[in-house]
């Protein structure tokens, strides 16, 4: 990256000796002019912007208006005059208040391109094209900061504030003359393609993780215009948009432009011949629907959910491996994101063909029964309401046999159980549409289900009456125990701690022996029922005593106080 120059460079006369005799130690006041940014503060949005490669020569002059040169090479060399002078880059981040003339000019001139472009007809020549696309990367191709929440919660457009460019009032203009360039009728794409290639589209691709939901919107339309116009481009373009996806499945989970490329993707798919070829079917298979498993799914999942209906209006024989890998990613714990999965299958069974679907309609409709059982409310009220659906409730009245017994169970017990009293009268409904559908089917799961509740409640009391008798069983047993156990063998314990003997004189430990009973003896000791009940804070077990190694070590220690004896 160039250094920029400034006046306090130039100005500057100092040696490398000077440097190093001012080196040293950080004084206080430099301490006191970091600013230190508090912990989870969220930056501001105003200085958290791309850092552009700033032209050293800035100064600009004003050119003639396009509209007053000549015809022919005088208006060609006038434009790309113009084209250059809009290669220049100003300074919008640190200092936004400088070069304001010059900033002025460039704006005009770029202003006037874009008028120039769209209403005038013959003005894209040859020399244009390597200008125009030059001025194009020059102007919007740059590193991005870094995420202003890389870690954290992810972002809600509702709530949260974007974080805009401050150089938008150049970049918007920059990319309005592209698009119109794009689609002049004088534009032609075999002339184009030496300067708009791969490296092109993998810049271009790149500028999706913005965080300017503004220019975000104009690059989708752009690459767009690309791939419609680059019929050599078009594979590559899928396989890098491919590799972006894969990017945020196996490493970074995060991307700002996913959403615009599925938007992107959507139309693609639309256009999609058929028979679908091998290639789309694995793209949807390996990468759209483990999109699903991504956190922040919640940012691009209108998108995603049309580029599958997309996929499944194309090919109805893919149901089968749409819904099995919903089911596959479905979400366990979090709410919100298992109403969005209801939401999409909804729409995938607006779509479904009737042998489509009785071939998935068993895992389907077990996996909405547990959404009906579900003690988040939302969760549940949006399970019923596919009840509401007609072409969803035909296709249930042709198939009752296999989805009422399936969906009965949890709907007769939450019309009950369930604490949400909106969620009772959805249960009811779709009980009564069943009870409509095939009244005999009905009485028939009702028998069945209380036969079912009867067979788990005598299940219980089994199990509860045979941990009873276990328990019984173990009192009586540790009783018996008890009443067998002799007295006085090593299963007793005296009351002497080893800690009360740490300290003591020699005539205290001699009778403690003598007190010890001798090998094959019981002597007056205390039962372990006895120690056990006694407050003993000091220790912390109690555990039989071998009155041969107590003695001996009470011997060890009485030599120990005494090395004389």
């Amino acid at each position: 990256m160039p250094k920029t120059s400034s006046k306090k460079d130039k100005g500057s006369g100092k040696k490398d000796g000077d440097d190093k005799k001012n080196s040293g130690p950080p004084t206080a006041a430099l301490f006191n002019k970091v600013k230190i940014t508090p912990l989870g503060k969220k930056k501001d949005n105003k200085n958290h912007s791309s850092r552009f490669r700033v032209s050293q020569d800035r100064e600009l002059q004003k050119l003639p208006l396009l509209k007053d040169a000549g015809s022919g090479v005088e208006r060609e060399e006038l434009f790309l005059q113009k084209l250059r002078q809009c290669c220049t880059i100003f300074d919008f981040a640190v200092d936004p208040l400088s070069d304001l003339k010059w900033k002025e000019i460039k704006r005009a001139a770029l202003n006037e391109l874009v008028d120039f472009v769209t209403h005038q007809r013959g003005v894209i020549t040859e020399a244009i094209y390597p200008e125009a696309v030059h001025m194009f990367a020059r102007n919007l191709f740059r590193t991005l900061p870094p995420p202003t929440n890389p870690h954290g919660a992810e972002y809600d457009p509702e709530e949260d504030e974007p974080t805009l460019e401050a150089a938008w009032p150049h970049l918007q203009l920059v990319y309005e003359f592209f698009l119109r360039f794009l689609e002049s009728p004088d534009f032609t794409p075999s002339t184009a393609k030496r300067s708009i290639d791969q490296q092109f589209v993998i810049q271009l691709l790149e500028l999706f993780d913005s965080e300017d939901p503004r220019e975000r919107d104009l690059l989708k339309t752009t690459l767009h215009r690309i791939y419609g116009k680059f019929l050599g481009l078009r594979a590559y373009i899928r396989k890098q948009i491919n590799n972006i996806f894969f990017q945020v499945l196996y490493e970074s989970e995060r991307h700002n432009g996913i959403a615009e490329l599925l938007e992107i993707l959507g139309s693609i798919i639309n256009g999609f011949a058929l028979p679908l070829k091998e290639e789309h079917k694995q793209f949807l298979q390996r990468v759209l629907l483990p999109l699903h498993k991504v956190k922040s799914m919640s940012v691009y999942h209108p998108q995603l959910a049309y580029c599958v209906v997309q996929f499944l209006e194309k090919d109805s024989t893919l149901t089968d491996i749409v819904i099995k890998g919903l089911l596959k990613f479905w979400p366990k714990t979090h709410s919100p994101k298992e109403v969005m999965f209801l939401n999409e299958l909804e729409e995938i069974l607006d779509v479904i063909e009737p042998h489509e679907f009785r071939k998935i309609m068993r895992p389907l409709f077990q996996q909405l029964a547990r959404c009906v059982s579900s003690p988040h409310f939302q969760v549940a009220e949006r399970a019923l309401y596919f009840w509401n659906n007609d072409y969803i409730m035909t296709l249930i009245s042709d198939n009752a046999d296999v989805i009422l017994p399936i969906m009965f169970g949890a709907l007769y017990k939450n019309s009950k159980s369930h604490w949400n009293k909106t969620i009772h009268g959805l249960i009811y409904n779709a009980l009564k549409l069943f009870m409509e559908m095939n009244q005999g089917l009905f009485d028939e799961c009702t028998v069945r289900y209380k036969d079912e509740r009867q067979r788990e409640r005598a299940k219980i009391k089994e199990r509860e009456e045979a941990w009873t008798a276990l328990e019984q069983a173990a009192i009586a047993n540790a009783e018996k125990i008890k009443a067998q156990l002799p007295s006085g063998n090593n299963q007793y314990t005296t009351a002497i701690d080893n800690e009360d003997l740490d300290g003591a004189d020699p005539e205290t430990l001699a009778e403690t022996i003598k007190a010890l009973p001798e090998k094959g003896e019981t002597g007056d000791v205390e039962p372990v029922e006895a120690a056990v009940q006694r407050d003993l804070t000091r220790r912390k077990s109690f555990l039989p005593v071998d009155f041969e190694t107590r003695r001996a070590l009470i011997q060890h220690q009485q030599h120990k106080v005494d090395p004389s004896t």
